[in-house]
């Protein structure tokens, strides 16, 4: 194989992408570049590789032995860079690197979990660093913290992997809603009994279906979901009872859209982590995220 220089990197990055993308198609989207460009970037890949990385054609896309090898070299190329980044920071005035961060969807509007927040937080003017922010669901974002790759994630974390530091960070207070033009909209909560209850439709958290119908005493779920946007769909359509966390509920109930049922009843917290690697705990970029959190309670 020849050396490889300074422009490889891209080249590198690009391939990184198309094999994450599972395909061209997806990898079109992301960088933003045409499936011409792509080819002739991994073509000249290969070429400076000198073998071939990936099968592709119009319906599969699979790396070859190579292809593996490469994409695993270059996952760990890019982080050992931005470790790297990070190391120099430490000793610099500023800190600098790249921060691949994960969080739960659905917390955009939550003045505690909205990332929005802690990013305004973080742009200081004499720090110079790259955010690859991702939304995901809790085991989702766990596995990839695992996987490294993400640097640290916030969100309803609970698979307590070894060799991840759980941070209490929020608890989340979610209701019991439906839409109007459900039967129940209209109906005082006095009258709404177990059996009543029992009588709807219910749509469920996929990633925590037990854990809804038992908090219900549901009998069985009528459908579920994997984001919070799609059970908004299914509450606002009229025909099911759901879980929403209240600060995204928040603005339907105040338009007359949605009610919570009987909220005394049916509540619960969705406790969030901050979680990421011990190995990085010390890494200035982790802190500097870390002190950028707004202050909450886990009460």
């Amino acid at each position: 194989m020849r050396r490889l220089d300074n422009i490889d990197l891209r080249l590198l990055r690009v391939f990184v992408v198309l094999v994450d993308s599972n395909g061209f198609s997806e990898a079109q989207i992301t960088l933003n570049l045409s499936q011409s460009t792509l080819s002739t970037h991994l073509a000249e890949l290969e070429k400076r590789v000198g073998a071939r990385l990936c099968l592709r054609g119009r319906h599969k896309f699979r790396l070859t032995d190579v292809g593996q090898a490469t994409y695993d070299a270059a996952r760990k190329l890019f982080a050992d860079i931005d470790d790297f980044q990070g190391r120099i920071s430490a000793v610099s005035r500023g800190i600098t690197g790249r921060l691949k961060v994960g969080a739960s969807e659905g917390v955009f509007t939550s003045p505690h979990l909205g990332m929005q927040k802690i990013i305004a937080r973080l742009m200081k003017p004499d720090f110079d660093i790259f955010v690859d922010l991702v939304l995901g669901t809790p085991s989702e974002l766990e596995q990839r913290l695992a996987d490294g790759d993400r640097d640290i994630v916030l969100g309803p974390l609970t698979q307590k992997i070894d060799g991840i530091v759980y941070r209490p960070y929020y608890n989340e207070p979610h209701y019991l809603y439906c839409g109007k033009g459900h039967p129940l909209f209209a109906r005082r909560d006095s009258t709404i009994t177990q059996d009543v209850i029992d009588g709807t439709r219910f749509s469920v958290r996929a990633y925590r279906q037990f854990d809804d119908l038992f908090r219900v005493g549901h009998p069985r779920a009528a459908a579920s979901i994997m984001q919070m946007e799609a059970q908004l769909m299914m509450i606002l359509s009229g025909h099911f009872i759901g879980f929403l966390p209240d600060h995204y509920a928040d603005r339907w109930v105040k338009d007359g859209m949605m009610r919570a049922i009987r909220p005394r009843s049916y509540t619960f917290r969705s406790f969030h982590n901050i979680a990421f690697r011990n190995s990085d705990a010390e890494r200035p970029v982790i802190k500097a995220f870390l002190e950028c959190l707004p202050r909450t309670t886990t009460q």
